[in-house]
């Protein structure tokens, strides 16, 4: 199996880009200090006509990405009055990106599943052509944790956990003996770069120097971990599961492990279509927050796997689903674990909301490692693309209950399982507090 490189820039930006990227990045900060919005963004509409009841989402075959199956396949969107909502597979995070470029009006798509740092890679032209901002909006969290780092069964006596530094061991070696050591993510700046890095760079191993650090699409890890081109990856289920199954590898930790209740993916839209369509907008939220309600009650986690299982979403055996949707964790090593108290979360514990301070906290990874310069006014680039303001709009809408309407757009202060604090109040603290980084 072949290794998958994106043709649009799905690398690091070279220097001349970055330096594009940052004098583009300065018009558009320029435009947040006007009242905080993008051209043309309007605040969150009063309950009204829908303005269409159209929509193209997008989506990569994921167990996170459930709620927008559920909410087509239950009719949720129908409910809502979106009745003409098109939930379309993609190949990889760059053919998201670049569809999400195009808009639907270009046969592109209007909305997706998405790691949540791309919608501020995209709209700061981070990781774009040409570094041109195309404006997003991040409107709800899809769910919390269930993504998992695995590594290859060559590593079987280490048993991979939390602590890297015997496999760090073990890599140096492999590559002083002429042998290639990589490490698959799914995206630069992505989540799954960012946890693979993390967890990498807190047991000494650099993640650029130490180890390659590759691009694999979300359904060719098993493949690609198969035939020897990577030591371990990092992505959501059902690839790890998968991965025990076929006796390939095991699961060193699922990424709860490294950060309790951390965000992952996101529901984000073209700014366009929701300014265009505000009140459309709010029908999609309140489908999919119904459909992340569904997703999380434990007596529907059977049948959102079996959904999750067919062939227009993931295409995967139940099998390689079923387990780790109930929260059960075969780590494929000996340890077992019933009930993870690190399982993916769809709606439980404020799931759904998109807290401005974790958008903050991927913002200061990229930035850690090079992705976004350190210049960058993170404050104006989250006010123009976290739409909290409308996520809450279609809460009070929907009628969600008040407990999971969090009072701040902070959910505080952040412990990771190395014992580092982020403080949304002092990123630049976090910052010096680590080891390894790229500034």
């Amino acid at each position: 199996m072949k290794r998958y490189h994106h043709s649009l820039l799905e690398t690091q930006p070279s220097n001349p880009d970055r330096r594009r990227f940052i004098g583009g990045l300065a018009a558009v900060a320029g435009a947040a200090t006007l009242g905080g919005l993008w051209p043309g963004q309007a605040q969150a509409a009063s309950n009204g006509p829908l303005e269409t009841r159209s929509a193209k989402l997008g989506f990569i075959a994921l167990t996170d990405a459930a709620p927008l199956f559920v909410a087509l396949e239950k009719g949720f969107f129908a409910k809502h009055g979106m009745t003409d909502v098109d939930v379309l597979k993609q190949s990889s995070w760059g053919t998201t990106r670049d569809n999400l470029l195009l808009g639907s009006q270009r046969n592109g798509i209007d909305g997706a599943h998405i790691l949540t740092p791309m919608p501020y890679l995209i709209a700061s032209g981070a990781m774009t052509p040409n570094n041109v901002p195309v404006p997003m909006y991040i409107l709800a969290r899809l769910n919390l944790a269930g993504q998992c780092i695995s590594v290859g069964r060559e590593y079987n006596d280490l048993k991979v956990g939390l602590d890297t530094r015997a496999f760090g061991e073990a890599l140096v070696a492999k590559r002083a003996s002429g042998a290639a050591v990589n490490a698959a993510m799914t995206f630069p700046g992505g989540t799954h770069d960012m946890w693979m890095r993390y967890w990498l760079a807190a047991g000494g191993i650099d993640p650029d120097r130490s180890i390659s650090t590759i691009v694999v699409p979300p359904p060719q890890m098993v493949a690609n971990m198969r035939v020897g081109s990577m030591d371990t990856f990092c992505v959501c289920e059902p690839w790890n599961q998968q991965l025990i199954n076929q006796g390939i590898g095991y699961t060193a930790n699922t990424t709860g492990e490294l950060w309790h209740n951390h965000p992952e993916k996101a529901f984000a839209m073209r700014a366009d279509y929701v300014d265009a369509n505000p009140n459309s907008t709010k029908a999609l939220l309140k489908a999919i927050m119904e459909a992340q309600i569904f997703c999380e009650q434990p007596e529907n986690r059977r049948e959102v796997a079996e959904i999750c299982s067919r062939r227009r979403w993931i295409h995967a055996p139940f099998d390689d689903i079923v387990d780790r949707m109930e929260g059960n964790f075969d780590y494929g090593n000996g340890k077992v674990v019933e009930n993870h108290p690190d399982q993916m979360r769809y709606w439980k514990d404020q799931t759904s909301y998109p807290f401005k301070s974790h958008d903050l906290w991927f913002l200061t990874e990229n930035q850690r490692w090079g992705y976004l310069p350190t210049t960058l006014d993170t404050t104006s680039l989250i006010e123009q693309v976290n739409r909290e303001d409308l996520w809450r709009a279609a809460a009070l809408e929907l009628g969600v209950d008040a407990s999971d309407i969090p009072a701040s757009s902070s959910r505080g202060v952040e412990t990771f399982f190395d014992g580092k604090v982020f403080d949304p109040e002092n990123p630049q603290a976090y910052l010096d507090s680590l080891t390894i980084k790229r500034i």
